[in-house]
C-alpha cells in the first residue's frame, strides 16, 4: 500500500488525494485524513477529496447495475459482487421511505460501508434517477467531507482561515 502511494505522490500530493479519494471503500474517509497527516490546507484537501469522490458517481448511476452485473459473471469477482449485492439490498429496503433522504443520510455518515458508491448502488436498486440521486449524495459527500474535516483537523484547525 506505501509503495501504491508513494507511486501517486510522485504526480504531487493533490493528485494521490484525488485518486484515493475515488476509490471504493476508502473514499474521501481516507483521503481527509491523508492530506492532514501529509499537513495541506483543510479547505484544499476537503475541495480536493469531494471532487475526488464525487467524479465517478455520474457514471456509476448510469451504468452501476450494469457493472454488478457484469461482475457477478466473473469468477473471481462473483462471490464478493453477490455479498455486496445482498448487503446493499438490505440497506436499500431500510432507506426507500425516505429514499431522498435515507439516501443522503447513506452516504453522509462516515461509518464502514457507506459512502458515495454504496449511495450510488441504493440508488440504482430503489430505481432513482439521476436527478434525484446525484444532489443528494453530493450533499452526503459534502456533509462527510465536513464532518472528517473536523475530524482530522480539529475543530479550530478546520475553522481557521488559514
Amino acid at each position: 500500500m506505501e509503495t501504491i502511494f508513494h507511486a501517486l505522490t510522485y504526480f504531487g500530493n493533490e493528485f494521490a488525494l484525488f485518486v484515493i479519494s475515488m476509490v471504493p471503500i476508502v473514499e474521501l474517509r481516507g483521503a481527509v485524513p491523508l492530506g492532514a497527516a501529509l499537513g495541506m490546507p483543510w479547505f484544499e484537501v476537503l475541495a480536493i477529496s469531494v471532487l475526488g469522490n464525487m467524479t465517478p458517481v455520474p457514471f456509476l448511476l448510469l451504468f452501476g447495475r450494469k457493472i454488478l452485473d457484469w461482475l457477478k459473471t466473473l469468477p473471481l469477482l462473483s462471490k464478493p459482487a453477490h455479498w455486496y449485492e445482498e448487503k446493499l439490498v438490505k440497506k436499500a429496503v431500510r432507506i426507500n421511505d425516505y429514499a431522498k433522504w435515507g439516501l443522503f443520510l447513506l452516504v453522509a455518515i462516515p461509518l464502514p460501508g457507506t459512502g458515495a458508491w454504496t449511495g450510488v448502488l441504493a440508488a440504482t436498486f430503489l430505481n432513482m434517477k439521476m436527478r434525484q440521486a446525484l444532489p443528494m449524495i453530493f450533499l452526503g459527500v459534502l456533509a462527510a467531507g465536513i464532518i472528517m474535516t473536523v475530524g482530522s483537523y480539529g475543530l479550530l484547525g478546520a475553522i481557521r482561515l488559514f
